[in-house]
């Protein structure tokens, strides 16, 4: 009898909401899958997945670049690394300098990169989306193929979310990509690596500053962090052998000194630890070439990509120097 209903109000749904995800067979085995591996409400699933709309400006954002091999770092820097933007660190920074002088002090975590990740993210909140982020994730996992795995299991983790925080699916706001807050976490990183650091029995990135300072700092400390260690020291590199040192990847797998034997010119003052050659590619323009050490590749577990790596190290150096000279 309740498959019955099930069914019944499954198709009710679709007729009532002409274009929703409610009757598509791939829906219905995920609201199945979350009832049996979870226990949730199959028919207040249908319910919600009978309102939600793929949305085109979703799969317009998110689609890559017409053209893949045109990266410019000067103009990826120039975005973030930028007057406005580190005025406003320095002021968050100084708004919240006991926060970020205790989750320094938890996770070894410096101050200014939890400062620079959020800036970079939202700009201490000012642009953390607009999309509904049921309707968002429902339209990756359904209807974006390249990464609907991804998309699927961020889905069920927002349900599972909302489950613990006794909200509604459908109540999240966010990004394109579905990521949520301050820190723009996704909600399995909310799952994961979210803390309530302000004290007040709830997390809350959106609203709640200390919690996004805390919560990022955890994510980088669980993802192995190493207090004092380095991030990234610039190098020099000719000839052609950089290239297979790139193509090891952005693991530390290798001493400076290894690195020598293939042509690159190490600082005398370049810590010697594992590190990975990171190329940061400008069209028409030398390429630049850095050691990342562990903490690097850290930064790359919250976005992966070296120009975001590169990015919040530098921002987060220029508002160290900045705040010095004040």
């Amino acid at each position: 009898m309740k498959r019955l209903i099930f069914a019944l109000l499954i198709l009710l749904s679709f007729e009532l909401h002409a274009g929703s995800y409610a009757a598509r067979e791939d829906v219905q085995a995920f609201i199945a899958e979350m009832e049996e591996k979870h226990g949730l409400d199959a028919t207040r699933l249908a319910v919600l997945f009978a309102k939600a709309r793929p949305l085109p400006a979703v799969l317009k954002a998110i689609a890559p670049p017409a053209d893949p091999r045109i990266r410019s770092w000067q103009t990826y820097r120039a975005r973030f690394i930028e007057p406005k933007r580190l005025a406003a660190g320095l002021a968050f920074w100084r708004r919240h300098e006991a926060t970020l002088a205790r989750a320094e002090a938890l996770t070894g975590v410096p101050a200014e990169i939890i400062v620079a990740i959020l800036g970079i993210e939202t700009i201490y909140g000012r642009q953390m989306g607009r999309f509904d982020t049921f309707n968002t994730l429902a339209t990756l996992a359904f209807d974006y193929p390249p990464r609907a795995g991804l998309f699927r299991r961020e889905l069920e983790a927002l349900l599972l979310l909302a489950r613990d925080e006794g909200r509604a699916p459908d109540g999240y706001r966010g990004s394109y990509a579905g990521a949520i807050g301050l820190p723009q976490f996704l909600p399995s990183s909310i799952r994961s690596f979210a803390v309530d650091f302000d004290n007040d029995g709830r997390i809350d990135l959106a609203g709640s500053a200390e919690d996004a300072i805390g919560s990022v700092a955890n994510f980088l400390k669980q993802h192995g962090w190493e207090t004092g260690g380095a991030v990234a020291v610039k190098v020099g590199a000719g000839g052609t052998a950089p290239g297979t040192l790139i193509a090891e990847g952005i693991l530390p797998q290798r001493r400076p000194k290894e690195m020598e034997e293939f042509g690159i010119e190490i600082p005398a003052d370049a810590p010697d630890a594992p590190a990975a050659l990171i190329d940061l590619v400008t069209p028409e323009a030398p390429t630049e070439y850095w050691l990342g050490y562990r903490n690097f590749y850290v930064i790359t577990r919250y976005n992966r990509s070296s120009f975001y790596a590169m990015a919040v190290y530098q921002f987060a150096q220029a508002l160290k120097d900045l705040r010095l000279q004040q």
